[in-house]
């Protein structure tokens, strides 16, 4: 299985939004409550050219996971700061037929390389719900550390939900 990461094209959106479709209740309990707009091709092809915006603008990372050549999830480095922080938020998810399989771990290893490669930045951050032990071993294995708990974090699958907070810098500390 050849697992590769590359930036997000408009060309992506149809492949993608079928995968959102045929994921929607497995992604369900990671991810904000979604409206019916959000599993549209037409709202998949605005958030496309949105983060497309962004990265042009150096303020984020939006990519597609490829699985053999096929689109198989997404990986992307969002709230990009520059200046002295350097820093962006990490996020991903691959098709539930693809769990288990070191895709989501191939991935993030690829995104790393771009974020702290082309992309210049000097750290990421990542959450998990406390739960996401699968999640948490993906980071674990690309080097990130847990930094914290953060109480009522992000409003996932309806409710405030806690989350352990992870980061990866790109040189260890002096």
């Amino acid at each position: 299985m050849d697992v590769t990461v590359r930036v997000l094209s408009e060309d992506d959106v149809p492949a993608l939004t079928r995968l959102l479709v045929a994921n929607r209740e497995f992604l369900a309990p990671w991810d904000p409550e979604r409206p019916e707009e959000y599993f549209t091709e037409a709202r998949q092809r605005a958030d496309a050219r949105r983060a497309l915006d962004q990265h042009a603008h150096g303020a984020a990372l939006p990519g597609v996971v490829l699985v053999d050549g096929e689109p198989a999830g997404r990986v992307n480095v969002n709230n990009v700061v520059r200046g002295a922080f350097l820093s962006g938020d990490l996020g991903y998810w691959v098709s539930q037929h693809l769990t288990g399989h070191g895709v989501a771990s191939s991935a993030v290893a690829a995104m790393v390389r771009l974020a702290f490669g082309d992309a210049g930045l000097h750290r990421l951050q990542a959450s998990t719900l406390v739960h996401n032990s699968a999640s948490q071993r993906v980071l674990r294995r690309n080097g990130f550390e847990r930094i914290g708990f953060a109480p009522g974090y992000l409003r996932i699958a309806g409710r405030w939900q806690d989350h352990l907070l992870f980061q990866l810098l790109s040189e260890p500390p002096a």
